[in-house]
C-alpha cells in the first residue's frame, strides 16, 4: 500500500538489458518512509564479524584508501552476461564469494524478472568474465526475487578465484565512506567512491511484489551495469550489493541503493543447501505512528506499526488482527485510523512499520508461532496475540 504521493521519480535496475522502470510516488525520505509497507510477511566465505564503531570508522584521507581497496578486491570482482531465449541479453556485475566458485549478483541480472512477462524465467546461457578479462561459462544456482539476489556458479578449475571477504551490514553507520566496483555501461571492473547516506531504507524491489528491508542507501554513482556488483566498507569488506537507483532521467544522481549483504548471505546460504529461498508472512499493511499521530488520536503509544489493512485469508487474519476503517490527513499525510497498533512483534519491540517486516524477514521462518503485541483498537487495551506464520506468497492479495 502507498498513499500520499507527493513526487515522481523512477526506479532503474542498474544492470544494463534489465529493463525495469517503475515510475512511484513517495513521501518524507523518499523511500520507505512514506507511511506504510507492503505487506509482509552451506559452504560459503566467512563473515568479518568485526566492524569499526561510528567513533573510529576511517574517513577519506585519515585511512580509506580506495586505491588499496580495488588492489585487493577487484581480482573477486566479475562482469556477468545473461542470454535469454528470446534474444534479450542482460549484463550486469558480480563478486566471488567461496573457493568453490560461487558469485553473487542481483536476480534481475540472470533472470528477466522487472520486465513485461510474468513468468519468471533464468538465463539460458550465463557467462563470467574476469579482471584479466578471461570469460568462462556459469551455472544459474538460483535467485531470490524478494531481496533481489542472484547466485552464480563457476568451476574453478576453469579460472583462477579470489573471493572477496563478507562484512556485517547490521554495523553500517551513515558517513562511514565506501567503494563500489562493478561494470558501468560495460566498462569492466570500474571503482566509484562516496559514502553511505543513509541505512534501513525500505525500498520499492525491481522483482517482487514486496518492497526490500534495510537497503543501504549510498552517493557513489551507480549506472547501467553496476547491478550486482560489490559494496566495499574501508575495510574492503562487502556490506552491500549495489541494485538500483533512484533517478529522473534514469542516470546515477547520487542516489543509490545497495542490498545489505547479511540478508543476501541468507539468500545464498538457502539457495545452496535448498535451491529455494523461503520468506516467512503475515499479511498486514502498516503506516508509522509518531508521537504527533498518537496524540491526536488516542493510540495509547508514542511509537508503533499502525495496521493499515489485513490480507484476507491471512496468517494476521486468522490471529483476529483488525484493520483500519477510516482515512484522515494528518499534517499534509494519510493515514488511516482505526486499526491495532502494533508495539511488539517476537519479542522485540515495534517502533515503525518497516520492523515488522525486517523482524519478518531476517529472523523468522514460515511455519513460526509468534507473540504480537497491540493495542486495540477503539479500546486501547494492550493484547497479546499468538500468529502462525505461513511461506509468502508472490502475488499477495491487496
Amino acid at each position: 500500500m502507498r498513499t500520499g504521493a507527493l513526487a515522481a521519480v523512477s526506479i532503474v535496475a542498474a544492470g544494463l538489458g534489465a529493463a525495469a522502470v517503475l515510475v512511484i510516488g513517495s513521501l518524507a525520505g523518499w523511500i520507505g518512509d512514506d507511511g506504510g509497507v507492503r505487506a509482509v510477511v552451506v559452504p560459503t566465505v566467512q563473515a568479518d564479524s568485526g566492524a569499526a564503531s561510528p567513533a573510529v570508522v576511517p574517513l577519506l584521507g585519515n585511512g580509506f584508501d580506495p586505491a588499496q581497496i580495488y588492489a585487493n578486491r577487484s581480482q573477486g570482482v566479475v562482469t556477468i552476461y545473461s542470454y535469454f531465449p528470446n534474444g534479450q541479453r542482460a549484463q550486469g556485475s558480480g563478486f566471488i564469494v567461496s573457493e568453490e566458485g560461487h558469485i553473487l549478483t542481483n536476480s534481475h541480472v540472470v533472470t528477466n524478472s522487472g520486465g513485461d512477462e510474468t513468468t519468471v524465467r533464468g538465463a539460458d546461457r550465463v557467462y563470467v568474465a574476469f579482471h584479466d578479462g578471461d570469460r568462462i561459462p556459469g551455472t544459474i544456482v538460483g535467485w531470490d526475487l524478494f531481496n533481489d539476489t542472484g547466485l552464480v556458479k563457476v568451476d574453478p578449475d576453469d579460472h583462477a578465484i579470489s573471493p572477496v571477504p563478507l562484512g556485517n551490514s547490521s554495523r553500517v553507520v551513515v558517513g562511514e565512506p565506501v567503494a563500489a566496483i562493478g561494470s558501468p555501461f560495460g566498462q569492466e571492473s570500474s571503482l566509484a567512491v562516496g559514502v553511505v547516506s543513509a541505512t534501513e531504507r525500505s525500498i520499492d524491489s525491481l522483482t517482487s511484489a514486496y518492497d526490500v528491508s534495510d537497503a543501504i542507501q549510498i552517493d557513489a554513482p551507480i549506472n547501467h551495469g553496476n547491478s550486482g556488483g560489490p559494496l566495499f566498507d574501508a575495510r574492503g569488506r562487502v556490506i552491500g550489493i549495489n541494485a538500483q537507483i533512484r533517478s529522473d532521467s534514469g542516470n546515477a544522481e547520487g542516489v543509490g541503493f545497495a542490498i545489505p549483504i547479511n540478508s543476501a548471505r541468507r539468500s545464498m546460504e538457502q539457495l545452496i543447501s535448498t535451491g529455494k529461498v523461503a520468506y516467512a508472512y503475515v499479511g498486514v499493511t502498516t503506516q508509522d505512528v509518531t508521537p504527533a499521530i498518537s496524540r491526536r488520536y488516542g493510540l495509547g503509544a508514542p511509537r508503533g506499526a499502525l495496521i493499515q489493512s489485513v490480507v484476507e485469508g491471512a496468517p494476521a487474519e486468522r490471529a483476529g488482527l483488525q484493520g483500519s476503517s477510516n482515512q484522515e490527513i494528518f499534517n499534509g499525510v494519510p493515514i488511516n485510523v482505526g486499526g491495532d497498533l502494533i508495539v511488539g512483534f517476537a519479542g522485540r519491540k515495534v517502533e515503525r512499520a518497516a520492523d515488522i517486516a525486517r523482524i519478518v524477514t531476517d529472523s523468522l521462518l514460515p511455519g513460526q508461532t509468534v507473540s504480537v503485541t497491540v493495542l486495540r483498537r477503539g479500546t486501547g487495551k494492550r493484547e497479546t496475540v499468538r500468529v502462525r506464520l505461513t511461506e509468502r506468497p508472490v502475488n499477495p492479495t491487496r
